[in-house]
């Protein structure tokens, strides 16, 4: 594996883990008041072009490792978007 390589399986390790504990928040706790919507669905949008690029360009760990992030960051999203809606609903 060249220094490339082993950077970049570095980086998509570093982004899965980075997302892991706040969706094992979110989904224990179901709170998102602290979350930015916005930020999320960015996330989300960024890391699913990056999961395509890694698939057309046959990338295997870039395409995996953003299929796992774009999976919970679109996680974090429904469960803040249910949320701000419901809240919504009842006037807060």
């Amino acid at each position: 594996m060249d220094i490339a390589s082993f950077i970049g399986s570095v980086a998509a390790v570093a982004m899965v883990l980075g997302y892991l504990p706040q969706t094992v928040q979110t989904l224990r706790t179901r709170s998102t008041d602290d979350i930015s919507l916005g930020s999320f669905l960015l996330m989300a949008l960024g890391a699913s072009m990056f999961m395509v690029q890694g698939f057309l360009t046959g990338n295997l760990p870039l395409a995996i490792a953003n299929l796992c992030t774009t999976t919970m960051s679109s996680i974090i999203f429904g469960i803040k978007l249910h949320n701000d809606l419901r809240k919504r609903r009842e006037g807060r």
